[in-house]
């Protein structure tokens, strides 16, 4: 039973030693992405996936940072984190950033864990993806996390569908004509086409499974019996939540 007991200590001890070298090997941002999934299963909480577009956005600002006196999240002429982060290609509902500068991941992670709003964005149920960058200065690691509630990339087509099919469960034929309602949604104000709808409306949101409660208001009065939908690019930098630009014309 000792010889036993010796092995088995001798078996974990090198299975310690091999795990501590593969993580030694990892670089830097790979580290961070697995200490902090790490953290949320300790939780009990779903792993983040990688997001290679909140990557890009998190190195852009961590090149700046480096350059710094000191941390922040935004920095003269530098936009803000909700605009590089759709700039880098990112859709989200949700987005957050954690930055630290320190010796080695270990310290950074530490420090994360221990300050309330850095533990907050690590451990959050509704953020679902993040990219990390990591750049070494002067012997110090400028590290930048961004988090996000990522939601898929959708075509025009898809998001109208998607509408449409909201409109139908409300009893609402999609019949109308679709290229009015992409034009209206292109523009600021008013309408286009020759149709007369009674009632239109434009909206952006990173959220397609609900109508706006105006839209849902002006149904429940029994008015309208056909709709046309349209979907543009959205304005980027309109705010956080903004993914996706649609107009409806109710008839």
């Amino acid at each position: 039973m000792k010889i036993r007991s010796t092995y088995r200590m001798v078996a974990i001890g090198l299975l310690l030693a091999a795990t501590s070298i593969a993580f030694a090997q990892e670089t830097p941002d790979k580290a961070i992405f697995a200490a902090t999934n790490a953290a949320r299963v300790q939780h009990g909480m779903q792993p983040l996936t990688w997001d290679n577009t909140l990557a890009i956005a998190a190195q852009a600002h961590a090149e700046i940072m480096a350059l710094q006196p000191q941390l922040s999240h935004q920095y003269p002429g530098e936009d803000a984190l909700d605009l590089r982060a759709a700039q880098a290609g990112a859709h989200f509902q949700a987005i957050a950033e954690n930055i630290a500068l320190g010796p080695d991941v270990n310290t950074l992670q530490r420090e994360w864990m221990n300050s309330t709003p850095h533990r907050t964005n690590i451990l959050d149920p509704n953020l679902t993806a993040m990219g990390v960058a990591v750049i070494k200065n002067h012997g110090e690691l400028y590290a930048v996390v961004d988090f996000s509630r990522s939601v898929a990339a959708m075509t025009r087509e898809q998001v109208e569908q998607q509408v449409a099919m909201l409109l139908t469960q409300r009893g609402i034929t999609v019949s109308g004509p679709k290229q009015d309602a992409r034009q209206t949604c292109e523009m600021e104000h008013g309408g286009a086409g020759a149709s007369q709808p009674l009632f239109r409306m434009r909206w952006q949101s990173s959220d397609l499974s609900r109508l706006p409660d105006a839209i849902d208001t002006e149904l429940k009065t029994g008015r309208y019996h056909s709709a046309a939908v349209g979907a543009c690019s959205s304005t980027t930098g309109e705010g956080a939540f903004t993914t996706f630009r649609v107009a409806v014309l109710l008839y």
